[in-house]
């Protein structure tokens, strides 16, 4: 009789099982199988940035494709961490194929054969050696060499992402459809006007001031953006006293140091242009340097644009950040090993730190405008401070700050020449050098009708400013200086004639350090401020997931660090105390829950031999 019921009981879990079996067995081949074809298949993604699915802004972009794209990914596999990468992003290349409609092509390339590397070589990919070490093992790592890179094809246009760090998921899809679009643009002859405020003596973009003894056939910051990027448009935009509004078909306007004043007019025609939901950089600060004046002595002015910045809660000091920690320019030999380094008063270096939360952090580089880049060169940046409380409909954040070893210096007149003799001088404090403002805008000048210009008190749509303390943020500061005087287009085959010798030679290792990452900032900046909404939509992408927060950890003091030695000091402390952390995590999951799981087997064992013990027969 017992005997029969342990077979009933057995059948029936079986068929039970069975049944369970089969249920998730047809689930499964409903949602994979025939799901995407008949709609039912979709995917649920919880987490912040919507990491796992599409932005509909990338969908729409798809959307505008007059033919099909071809994406042909080279991956490198082999590695935990490869391999992981990988299958995340061929979900998200499953995506971007879900929304292309058939506009979306892919192919998942592993170059083994020579035939394929050559390939990958020829597109234009770089090949890479990826690592995999431990994070509390040192002396343990695993190298795979390869490439992980992007060619994408769209008529007769190519363009590739080069390489992709399997350590930096985060953002790819920003990445991918940013490309997507700059492929388009090329192949259909689109363009983005961007405005560039003239007629005040400023710093103009096509002024070749980048190199030094270059001339008039030296590249300027106009050209390199044309040549490298034809779908951005450059042109002219002046006030005339604010007598004529501004174009309203231009993507945003840029205002490079002034060298004459703005009147109320000519502000209220910006603001007025900023309301109608358009984007606004503006590149200075209150110091004034003149071209080709070797002296680098600058006189003090905003003219006027602090009246405009205000009003968007920027609000700008008449003064010039001396960071001590971070204004030295390295010397490199011909072998490119530093020899040496120049002090470069004036000179904010700002640079992404890991370890440094948002704010503490000297450069923000998941700011679209500053998008992966580990170091950017702030020339000559007054101090910053924001007013979100103006902006009640916006979002004020500052994405670049001095370190904590920095001071202010003001006067009518500062010294920029590189010495050896300045000193610092304290208080030392930091200080923002960048702001962004993003979203219903109020208006700067107060709204209303004045001067004969009417001014909406808002936005009708979402605007953009972003204001960058730095005069010479497009320029070489040493070359500007150093270089000779123009004498006329009848020279010009001749290049550059006299100027300082010191100034010249200072302006090289400034190149070679620092421009081609402010010629990648400025593009960023042009891709953010031309209101692309789909690549808006997909800008939020470039935000990861959080990291693992360490509560006991005590987090880096920086503001106590005054020199560079005792910040890079007070960062390393903190990745000690996480590899410490990290290791005890390590160990306690490795040994406690086995520890666990024994001392359960223990308990229960001794509970039945306790049972039998106490068997009765009666």
């Amino acid at each position: 009789m017992a005997l029969e019921r342990k077979t009933r009981a057995a059948t029936e879990t079986g068929l039970y099982l069975a049944i369970l079996a089969g249920i998730v067995i047809v689930v499964n081949v409903l949602s994979h199988g025939c799901g995407p074809i008949n709609g039912v298949y979709s995917r649920a993604d919880t987490t912040r940035t919507e990491r796992f699915t599409l932005s509909k802004g990338s969908g729409r972009l798809l959307g505008t494709l007059k033919q099909p794209i071809t994406a042909e990914v080279y991956v490198t596999k082999g590695l935990a961490k490869l391999n992981a990468f990988v299958h995340d992003l061929e979900d998200l290349l499953k995506e971007y194929e879900r929304a292309g409609g058939g506009k979306f092509v892919y192919k998942i390339i592993e170059a083994k054969s020579d035939e394929q590397k050559a390939a990958a070589k020829e597109a234009g990919l770089k090949e890479a050696a990826f690592g995999e070490g431990s994070e509390t093992g040192e002396d343990k790592a695993s190298i795979a060499q390869g490439y992980m890179g992007i060619v994408f094809k769209y008529g007769s246009e190519k363009d590739t992402i080069p390489i992709m760090s399997p350590d930096r998921a985060d953002g790819l899809e920003f990445w991918m459809t940013n490309k997507i679009r700059e492929v388009r643009d090329k192949a259909d002859d689109l363009h983005h006007r961007i405005g560039v405020v003239s007629g005040k003596d400023e710093i103009k973009l096509s002024e070749p001031n980048l190199i030094a003894g270059g001339g008039k056939g030296a590249p300027s910051m106009k050209s390199i953006m044309e040549q490298n990027f034809p779908f951005y448009k450059f042109e002219e935009v002046d006030l005339k006293d604010g007598a004529t509004e501004i174009d309203e078909k231009l993507d945003g306007l840029v205002i490079t140091q002034p060298g004459k004043d703005f009147n109320d007019k000519e502000l209220r025609r910006i603001d007025q242009f900023v309301m109608k939901g358009k984007s606004l950089a503006i590149f200075a600060s209150a110091v004034n340097l003149k071209n080709a004046d070797p002296s680098m002595k600058a006189t003090m002015s905003m003219h006027n644009l602090d009246k405009l910045m205000n009003g968007y809660g920027v609000e700008m000091a008449k003064d010039v950040n001396m960071d001590w920690n971070r204004q030295r320019i390295p010397i490199t030999d011909q072998q490119g090993r530093v020899v040496g380094a120049i002090r470069a008063p004036g000179l904010s270096q700002p640079q992404y730190f890991a370890g440094l939360d948002g704010e503490q952090q000297f450069l923000d580089n998941s700011f679209a405008g500053f998008f992966r880049i580990e170091e950017i060169a702030f020339p000559f940046a007054s101090s910053l401070t924001p007013h979100a409380d103006k902006q009640p409909g916006a979002k004020v954040k500052v994405v670049a700050r001095t370190t904590p070893g920095n001071s202010s210096e003001t006067g009518d007149s500062i010294d920029f020449r590189p010495s050896t003799d300045k000193k610092p001088k304290p208080p030392f404090t930091q200080k923002a050098i960048a702001i962004v403002v993003e979203g219903k805008l109020k208006s700067a000048m107060g709204g209303g009708d004045a001067d004969g210009i009417s001014i909406p008190a808002e936005s009708k749509a979402e605007g953009r400013v972003i204001v960058v303390s730095s005069s010479a943020f497009l320029a070489n500061p040493y070359a500007r200086a150093g270089n000779g005087p123009d004498l006329g287009p009848q020279f010009a085959m001749m290049g550059n004639i006299g100027g300082d010798e010191m100034l010249q030679q200072v302006s090289q290792p400034y190149a070679m350090k620092y421009l081609t990452n402010t010629i990648l900032a400025f593009k960023n900046l042009l891709d953010w401020m031309s209101g692309d909404t789909d690549l808006i939509a997909a800008s939020a992408k470039i935000l990861g997931e959080p990291n693992l927060t360490y509560a006991d950890i005590q987090k880096p003091n920086v503001s106590s660090a005054t020199d560079e030695a005792s910040l890079k000091q007070a960062i390393e402390e903190v990745k000690n105390q996480r590899k410490k952390v990290q290791t005890n995590v390590q160990w306690t999951l490795t040994a406690l829950l086995p520890l666990l799981f024994a001392a359960y087997g223990i308990a229960r064992w001794r509970m039945r031999e306790n049972a039998r013990a106490h068997i009765s027969l009666d």
